[in-house]
């Protein structure tokens, strides 16, 4: 059986992950093997908090959304209720911006959702 070297295809493909692997801390950007470890669990990581970051940012707007419910004296749960009986529709961030930078904007809304 012939031999086969593989030079540019095995070079590019180590290339490849140290590329990626650039901006890790010691051995973990310069050696193929733990470069290549690092690299798979960081894009792991970045997979799964892709998606995380979805759920920290609802969970954020819905804290919003429930201090400033509570300052125009109702709570969350009976605000989101209102505001779907009352077919006022206006998505978790665009409210938690409205609360956080135009609060009589959001009395208004409160006060139209508690009637």
């Amino acid at each position: 059986m012939a031999r086969v070297k593989r030079g540019n295809i095995a070079r590019k493909r180590r290339n490849k992950i140290l590329n990626l692997a650039k901006g890790f801390r010691g051995g973990n950007k310069n050696l193929f093997r733990t470069a290549n470890q690092r690299v798979m669990k960081a894009l792991c990581n970045a997979y799964r908090d892709r998606r995380r970051r979805k759920r920290d940012f609802r969970k954020l707007w819905i804290s919003r959304i429930n201090a400033s419910a509570r300052m125009n004296g109702t709570n969350y749960s009976k605000l989101i209720h209102g505001m779907k009986t009352s077919e006022i529709i206006i998505n978790r961030k665009m409210l938690a911006q409205i609360a956080l930078s135009d609060p009589k904007c959001f009395e208004e809304i409160a006060a139209v959702v508690s009637k």
